[in-house]
């Protein structure tokens, strides 16, 4: 492993510090405003149907979905696409992490590269 030649002052702290921790929160409670708002009306109501939010880590971010029913569930992973379309909009670097409800499988997750555009259409057309 290489040492840096620059002094211990100029070099990236080790740790988040509180202020850090603060900041990532913020920006995930704005992360979350934002997403909704470019979400359809559709969207919308699946994501009003489970407890969703996001979370950094890294520099990554992750869509945390949970759904409390397995109907919801359904519907969600049906609309990964839209989800994903709306995603890239704030990060090619994230990915969604969907929790079934419980005892009905297991969490899965998937990287928005995975998906390409030509597989997301706009849900607002689907539904003229």
């Amino acid at each position: 492993m290489n040492k840096s030649s620059l002094p211990p002052d100029d070099l990236p702290p080790v740790r988040a510090t509180l202020l850090d921790e603060i900041f990532y929160r913020q920006l995930e409670e704005a992360t979350c405003q934002r997403f909704y708002q470019v979400c359809g009306p559709i969207t919308r109501v699946l994501l009003s149907n489970c407890h969703w939010y996001f979370k950094t880590n890294a520099g990554l971010l992750t869509l945390v979905i949970i759904c409390y029913d397995i109907e919801s569930y359904w519907h969600l992973a049906n609309a990964i696409p839209h989800l994903v379309k709306r995603l890239k909009q704030f990060s090619n670097n994230a990915k969604i992490h969907i929790c079934p409800p419980p005892d009905k499988g297991k969490p899965w997750e998937m990287e928005v590269d995975e998906i390409s555009d030509d597989e997301s259409d706009d849900e607002d057309f689907q539904s003229r």
